[in-house]
């Protein structure tokens, strides 16, 4: 059975002191939590997100990663540098690195597989646009992302890897996609890895990302075939992010 599972993405945001308070709460809330939780916080925090969530029930990861693993690189951070830091998790290809920084469908797929070198598990983001939405081609979009990666990785790189859905149109915008959206989409992805392997399709974790808040959680988190949430502005308050658990 396919373990819950909600990862919340700081994106650029907190500093020392008001870090400190939201890791605390979340670590001393998180003690009953049956669900799996994990922060993704900026690069210079990893070292505080670590002394904190260490020994708890709340791993700990980043949001991005370098494709290569080390070199002339000047401003990129490797997988091997993450794991240094105790990281679990790495978020590769979301949207706003696809959109505002040039990840490529290729760059995300190097970065996935760089993640696995390093032995961090990938938390790969797929998703369309409002516009391709409205076109009728969602799954040709999440299918092409997922095809890029799994072409340059094979399909034993997902047996313990992590799929979230952020429809764009969704993330940061307070739309949602209804639950029987989201599951549409989760159950074509689930299917897409089922057709080679039985075992991971059924095994894979996709987590739905899109403006999911504590009111509408346990609806979305209700569809058969998603298994939690990547979490964005609510994970910046404890008490909505240890909600979002609870409902997982």
């Amino acid at each position: 059975m396919r373990g819950k599972l909600v990862v919340g993405n700081w994106k650029m945001h907190g500093n020392l002191a008001t870090n400190m308070a939201l890791l605390q709460a979340v670590r001393d809330g998180a003690v009953e939590l049956r669900s799996g939780a994990a922060l993704c916080v900026p690069y210079p925090y990893l070292a505080q997100a670590r002394s904190v969530l260490e020994g708890s029930n709340v791993a700990w990861g980043a949001q991005d990663v370098s494709e290569h693993d080390s070199g002339a690189w000047t401003g990129e951070v490797s997988g091997a540098m993450l794991a240094d830091f105790g990281c679990r998790y790495v978020i590769v290809g979301h949207s706003e690195r696809r959109s505002f920084f040039g990840d490529s469908d290729a760059v995300t797929a190097a970065k996935f597989l760089a993640a696995r070198r390093a032995g961090l598990t990938p938390i790969l983001c797929v998703g369309e646009t409002l516009e391709e939405r409205e076109a009728g081609i969602t799954g040709d979009i999440v299918t092409r992302q997922i095809d890029a990666v799994l072409s340059a990785s094979g399909m034993a790189a997902f047996a313990d890897a992590v799929v979230a859905y952020e429809p764009v149109w969704a993330i940061g915008t307070g739309r949602t996609a209804s639950p029987a959206q989201a599951q549409e989409v989760h159950a074509m992805i689930r299917t897409r890895f089922s057709d080679e392997s039985a075992v991971i399709g059924s095994q894979l974790r996709i987590l739905y990302g899109g403006s999911v808040k504590p009111g509408n959680a346990a609806e979305i988190f209700a569809q058969p075939d998603i298994d939690g949430g990547l979490i964005g502005g609510a994970s910046l308050v404890a008490a909505d992010f240890l909600a979002i658990c609870a409902a997982a």
